[in-house]
């Protein structure tokens, strides 16, 4: 017959336990220290070649947007902090700056494009809007995606909607546009006149009538979409959004 452990070998095997655990926390406290002391290193390191670089991330979009992803992979955020030595630099100034002006130009095209807005036209007409002196910042698609970022604390009035392949819209009206929406406003963005069709929809994503339909009316109920009776085979649906886009398209290929 099997003896049963004693109550001293229990005792023994418990405090083993416990030196087991206490010499694993020890190693994980003398790790996160070691770690935090080089974040710190890190953090004085990124100050420094922040200062020594002041001018290019000021001027250079693409510097400065390599500068944010160094920033972001020790877990620094300039645009966070308005205070101490990052305000130093502006950059948190000059993407709420960047964030009004992204307001403005929305609110002005709201009547044409029914308030969704492709980047590439909002880039184009804040950098017509700013000038192109040379005391003007240079801006790039990624400055007005991390500003567009600062308009969430409006809520749902300003959203940006991916359209695949490096593309986005910027929605400056109230609303939510579910997966099936993106995917007629892809659709759109893929054709030469920025219009769909419910047999086009019906051919490229699969679905049936009854769902692209649907789809498009929403659009056109939010605004955003314009019905074209006048094609005597089908009914077109037409992005106003997407009208500068085309016609830069069109002329690039000429």
């Amino acid at each position: 017959m099997r003896r049963r452990a004693g109550v001293g070998a229990i005792q023994k095997q418990k405090l083993e336990q416990e030196k087991y655990k206490d010499k694993g926390n020890e190693i994980q406290e003398n790790q996160f220290e070691q770690m935090s002391k080089q974040l710190d290193v890190f953090r004085t390191n990124l100050e420094e070649f922040a200062t020594n670089h002041k001018h290019e991330i000021r001027k250079n979009a693409e510097f400065r947007k390599q500068f944010q992803e160094m920033c972001a992979s020790i877990g620094v955020d300039p645009l966070a902090s308005g205070k101490g030595f990052w305000s130093v630099l502006g950059i948190g100034d000059f993407y709420y700056e960047l964030a009004v002006q992204v307001v403005e130009v929305c609110m002005a095209t709201n009547d044409k494009n029914g308030g969704l807005i492709s980047l590439s036209e909002l880039r184009t007409r804040l950098i017509r809007a700013r000038g192109q002196g040379k005391q003007h910042q240079e801006i790039s698609q990624d400055d007005l995606l991390r500003a567009s970022k600062k308009l969430k604390v409006l809520g749902s009035g300003f959203t940006v909607v991916p359209m695949g392949k490096g593309q986005y819209m910027v929605q400056s009206v109230p609303g939510e546009l579910n997966m099936d929406h993106t995917a007629v406003l892809q659709q759109a963005t893929n054709t030469n006149d920025g219009c769909v069709s419910v047999v086009l929809l019906k051919k490229n994503l699969h679905w049936d009538h009854e769902r692209a339909e649907r789809a498009c009316d929403h659009l056109v109920n939010e605004g955003l979409a314009w019905i074209d009776l006048q094609d005597p085979k089908e009914k077109l649906y037409y992005f106003p959004s997407m009208f500068a886009a085309c016609i830069e398209a069109d002329a690039s290929k000429s």
